[in-house]
């Protein structure tokens, strides 16, 4: 693994072959995906921390999804990754949204983990008055708010390590930079799903209650090559709390599209 400096955002460089480029969601780091990078040999996985997140710094720029699309793709490029494959997690799946139809002939196939297609009116509201919380409490009570909302009642009884891990994950943010991110998501616009091309697996766990099983499919049913799985006890964070199941269909669809 080796850890690189773009002109926007830092990267976690793993593995040699076909290039995957991974976006994580709010709150989230490159480490996101650190559960299924073992199933992708043959791939250089390229895991971003989204700029503001994680050893990203803030940029003096509005933090908005199109800033985040353009530090992706900027980084992609510089290293060899793009195009390629795409991997997001909830917010980052916006982000890779908003990149595969601005590129509609360019990407490989794209997977979307816990996909949103834009927040509802009262979620944009949720997430405006998280941004306050972080910026006036600090990220401990956002933490532990996303861990109880956040994951499935089976994965905060008997999977306490993929609770720590999504508390560690927002605690160790600095509260203005994800205050910032909040409003990119709050203010986000969906991508015109028409203009995605490539083959997309869309994944979610049937007690998300962020990307909800019958939204996922409504999305799917709006794009031209989309599949859809549900998870089976998972919340909205589908790569910590079903690790094994990602992995592998991951590395299914990689293998089934590249040939």
């Amino acid at each position: 693994m080796t850890t690189v400096a773009t002109l926007h955002l830092k990267a976690e460089v793993d593995g040699e072959g076909i290039p995957v480029t991974f976006v994580h969601g709010l709150g989230g780091t490159s480490n996101s995906f650190q559960t299924v990078l073992h199933s992708l040999n043959g791939h250089r996985c390229i895991r971003v921390d989204l700029p503001g997140s994680g050893r990203s710094r803030l940029p003096h720029e509005t933090l908005d999804i199109a800033y985040m699309a353009r530090a992706v793709v900027d980084a992609a490029q510089s290293l060899g990754a793009f195009p390629g494959f795409l991997v997001g997690h909830s917010m980052g799946t916006i982000v890779c949204q908003h990149i595969a139809a601005m590129n509609p002939v360019a990407l490989t196939g794209m997977v979307l983990f816990a996909p949103i297609l834009e927040p509802g009116d009262a979620a944009r509201q949720r997430i405006r008055d998280r941004a306050q919380k972080a910026r006036s409490e600090g990220m401990s009570g956002v933490a532990d708010a996303v861990v109880a909302a956040g994951l499935s009642s089976s994965t905060r009884s008997n999977a306490p390590v993929a609770a720590a891990f999504v508390r560690e994950s927002h605690m160790r943010q600095d509260a203005e930079a994800f205050a910032q991110s909040c409003e990119a998501l709050a203010s986000a616009t969906a991508a015109d799903l028409r203009m995605i091309r490539c083959p997309t697996l869309l994944v979610t766990g049937d007690e998300d209650g962020v990307a909800p099983p019958a939204s996922v499919h409504a999305m799917a049913e709006k794009m031209k090559h989309a599949k859809v799985k549900v998870l089976d006890r998972c919340g909205h964070w589908t790569m910590i709390e079903k690790p094994n199941e990602c992995a592998s269909l991951l590395a299914d669809f990689l293998r089934a599209t590249r040939h």
